[in-house]
């Protein structure tokens, strides 16, 4: 028959491959050189954005950023880590610790002060200047990898995308998606829609127009906002200090020596795995007989 049957994951509906083979082509004039892809995938209670390459073996994760991560830099979970605004804070966290891995962190730092301007790294004055060095190391390029979700406008996928390019990685993209753009031929776009959202402001006039038509509605849908002590206008000083911790963090990176060492002195000689200490050497055969006379001689006594 010629009949095929189609792979597993496009089966189960997880992968498009006709997408996929597009995201991840190589000249054969880059010799080898990984072509980086960001993804960007959302669960009910979590965003994964990690910087993937595809390789023979399989695809080689660089470096991968959760947003159940941002407590950790003073984003309270009550907000919930799954909106617009914790999906920006997310794509910044792992532009700036991408370009801690590969150095470039000191060189390209993006915009320090989110504004919801359009921006790219590569028509930036800083890799304008660093293209004029001798030596200059372009910025660090990837591409949109959205898997099956729809890129609708305001789509939380691009709030990711957002927080990447704002801290110094190099996508390709336009505003026409972002939340403020109207979608029409002209590609009008209004920053200040897209900065509300970046900062939750949208969220907290929804709480102000609910609190004041319907209060029990309100104490419903914000409990955990109203337990936290959490008001609207707290917002964006909140998620400003989320940005700030993030880029002010240093990251701290490990090569493959370092972690192979580390991992040596974990296990200090016990088989990899191993709960247990390790037993001790192996008694020759003259060593045995002489402890099993030795008890015998024992048990007589």
């Amino acid at each position: 028959m010629r009949y095929q049957v189609q792979f597993r994951r496009r089966r189960e509906g997880k992968t498009d491959y006709y997408a996929r083979r597009r995201l991840i082509i190589q000249d054969k004039n880059k010799y080898n050189t990984p072509k980086y892809r960001l993804v960007v995938r959302f669960t009910n209670r979590d965003i994964i954005a990690q910087i993937v390459s595809a390789h023979i073996e399989g695809d080689r994760v660089l470096c991968a950023a959760y947003s159940h991560e941002l407590p950790k830099y003073g984003l309270p979970a009550a907000v919930g880590l799954t909106n617009y605004a914790a999906a920006y804070a997310t794509g910044l966290l792992l532009a700036r610790r991408t370009l801690s891995i590969v150095k470039l962190a000191d060189i390209y730092k993006g915009v320090l002060k989110a504004d919801g301007s359009d921006f790219s790294i590569s028509e930036s004055k800083e890799a304008e200047a660093e293209a004029n060095k001798d030596n200059g190391r372009r910025p660090f390029h990837v591409v949109l990898d959205v898997g099956l979700r729809r890129t609708t406008t305001g789509n939380r996928i691009f709030g990711v995308l957002k927080g990447a390019v704002d801290g110094g990685l190099d996508i390709p993209h336009s505003h026409n998606r972002f939340p403020g753009a109207d979608g029409s031929k002209d590609g009008k776009y209004d920053a200040k829609v897209h900065r509300d959202h970046i900062f939750g402001k949208h969220v907290g006039e929804y709480m102000e127009s609910l609190q004041e038509d319907d209060e029990d509605a309100y104490k419903a849908q914000f409990s955990r906002y109203i337990k936290a002590k959490i008001s609207p206008d707290q917002f964006e000083a909140m998620y400003q200090k989320v940005h700030d911790t993030i880029r002010k963090s240093t990251f701290s990176v490990k090569n493959r020596a370092d972690k192979q060492q580390a991992k040596k002195a974990k296990y200090n000689g016990k088989p990899e795995g191993s709960k247990f200490k390790v037993s001790k050497p192996r008694l020759t055969s003259s060593q045995r007989h002489a402890r099993a006379a030795f008890k015998i001689l024992k048990g007589r006594q």
